[in-house]
């Protein structure tokens, strides 16, 4: 069974190895989400040393085909997140697996 991550378990983790409080480590890890979240909704690139690269991609409209039915769908011009992770990190994960 696969564990989340979760926002409560980032705050606990600042709680245990930074010494804040449980009310100030759960305010800090909200406040670096939310930078993080308002520099992408911004259309900013969010580029954390050793862990990756958040950005925002803007797609054209295209035509894309229901793959049941094979009928031609047009799809919208949208913005997507995209995550790519730095060397570092890949490494890091492909060394998990051999673990």
């Amino acid at each position: 069974m696969s564990k989340t991550l979760t926002r409560m378990d980032l705050s606990e983790a600042v709680f245990r190895e930074v010494g804040l409080s449980r009310n100030e480590s759960a305010q800090l890890v909200e406040t670096v989400l939310a930078h993080m979240s308002d520099a992408l909704v911004a259309g900013e690139t969010v580029k954390i040393s050793s862990f990756g690269t958040f950005n925002v991609r803007h797609k054209t409209a295209r035509v894309g085909r229901n793959p049941k039915t094979g009928e031609e769908v047009p799809i919208s011009p949208r913005r997507v997140l995209t995550f790519r992770p730095s060397h570092l990190m890949k490494e890091r994960v492909a060394q998990g697996n051999r673990a």
